[in-house]
């Protein structure tokens, strides 16, 4: 498996003759990014926001989820679980590639009870908005992390270059989760079952083009 951040909460998951999902597509013109150029079988939308709800700029798409259910489309297997923050629905997708599990936790804004986070099941990949706004702060991000105990965490949605959002950037997040905050990031995740580590990593990446 091959993830892909294309910054704000936007990813691309991509595995060898299964769907490529892509997370999050959104307006450039509202978060302050280059021109989203991604393509991908299934769009996952978690809230309608311009910074989320772009569909219509991943080429190839076939299928948009934005509601809670269980999808098995391409092979991959989705569970999509609606929690609510401050009144407002946010989405948060399960992804199962062959018992890979990757969970996108969207634009969650408050700590999730032990009773959510049961329904996300067993997480591999954990992609988690570390930068405050509308989504978790380093605080809780590293609280949320602690209570899912996935095997590698990629932070998203936080501040980076002449973003129009107003976001923390990724030190804090770093420093909540003791580590230094030069580390190097990655161009993608490239991640098996049997290279998954026994604690918990970090993997801040770079934007993909």
């Amino acid at each position: 498996m091959e993830i892909n951040w294309y910054g704000h909460s936007c990813f691309r998951i991509t595995e060898r003759n299964m769907a490529t999902v892509v997370t999050d597509p959104y307006d450039h013109k509202e978060v302050g990014y280059s021109e989203l150029k991604a393509k991908g079988d299934i769009v996952t939308i978690s809230h309608d926001a311009p910074g989320h709800n772009n569909a219509k700029a991943v080429k190839g798409s076939e299928w948009t989820l934005d509601h809670a259910g269980e999808y098995e489309i391409g092979n991959v297997f989705i569970t999509a679980v609606a929690i609510g923050s401050n009144g407002s629905r946010n989405m948060v997708f399960v992804f199962d590639y062959e018992g890979l599990n990757v969970c996108h936790l969207g634009d969650l804004e408050n700590v999730p009870s032990r009773k959510e986070i049961e329904q996300f099941g067993t997480v591999d990949v954990l992609l988690v908005p570390v930068g405050g706004g509308n989504g978790l702060n380093a605080a809780k991000a590293a609280e949320v992390i602690s209570l899912i105990e996935p095997s590698i965490v990629v932070p998203m949605h936080y501040a980076i270059g002449d973003t129009k959002t107003k976001l923390n950037g990724i030190n804090p997040f770093l420093k909540q989760m003791g580590m230094n905050e030069k580390i190097e990031a990655q161009e993608s995740l490239k991640v098996t079952r049997s290279s998954l580590p026994e604690d918990t990593q970090v993997v801040v990446l770079t934007v993909s083009k």
